[in-house]
């Protein structure tokens, strides 16, 4: 059954009020008619069956889904590739399991994101949470530099670098212990405090990280690791460290 993302503020009395975006999309690309079914989801866990009604969707009843989750919270801080390539970061990390991406500008990016961008990747980020079956859909932050970034450390932080004798990121994952777990509220944090353990997993631009910005992670608790002996591009570095976190986690059950 299709799936459509629905933001909180368009549910009023078991009613759902249907943007034009989405309208346009239930009757034009999936060829909804009025009484056809469709699952709404709010991007917060919970989805609800509901039926087409014009320019509105009625909930008919609640969905309970199998969880479809990782067992920790992945945040991606990412540097800002040239041209399009963060839509291609924003959609597959989607896919592989994150719960917040922070596009960073560092010392070395090149491309300075216009607020256009911003909404494009947060609508790519949509599309790609309903085609996955995700429950949630990734908060996605405004471009900040690299150390504002550093801030938002989590319980396990890493830093991807190209080159050096770091450890193996597979190496590090295998020891699951989270003691002490699960952040603390923090009012300052852009990013929602996950329920889970988390990760923050920061990959580089093209060009590589600069010897101060690695000096200045590891500073603020960030571990230096590799993804393996050959350079990766800045679009492709994100998705093999995230599908190594996914795979070291899918069916973990994390005692803390």
């Amino acid at each position: 059954m299709q799936r459509l993302a629905i933001a909180p503020s368009q549910f009023q009395n078991q009613q759902i009020i249907l943007t034009a975006e989405q309208q346009h999309y239930l009757s034009r690309v999936l060829r909804l008619r009025d009484g056809d079914r469709f699952i709404a989801m709010d991007g917060l866990g919970h989805w609800w069956l509901a039926k087409l009604e014009g320019n509105q969707a009625q909930i008919l009843e609640p969905i309970l889904q199998p969880n479809t989750e990782l067992p920790v919270a992945i945040t991606l801080m990412a540097a800002l590739p040239k041209g399009n390539g963060f839509d291609e970061v924003v959609r597959y990390s989607t896919e592989v399991g994150v719960v917040a991406i922070v596009p960073l500008v560092s010392d070395r990016t090149l491309l300075n994101p216009s607020s256009g961008k911003l909404e494009r990747w947060r609508r790519i980020a949509t599309e790609a949470a309903e085609q996955s079956e995700r429950q949630i859909v990734p908060t996605i932050l405004d471009p900040v530099p690299f150390a504002t970034a550093l801030s938002l450390a989590k319980d396990k932080n890493y830093i991807c670098v190209a080159r050096g004798d770091s450890p193996h990121l597979r190496d590090c994952l295998q020891n699951k212990d989270f003691a002490g777990s699960g952040d603390s509220p923090n009012p300052q944090s852009p990013i929602p405090n996950p329920q889970h353990p988390s990760i923050a997993i920061a990959t580089g631009p093209e060009g590589g990280w600069t010897a101060a910005e690695i000096e200045n992670a590891i500073a603020s608790g960030f571990q230096p690791v590799s993804l393996g002996r050959r350079i990766l591009r800045a679009v492709t570095a994100p998705l093999v460290a995230l599908s190594l976190v996914a795979a070291a986690f899918e069916d973990e059950k994390i005692v803390g």
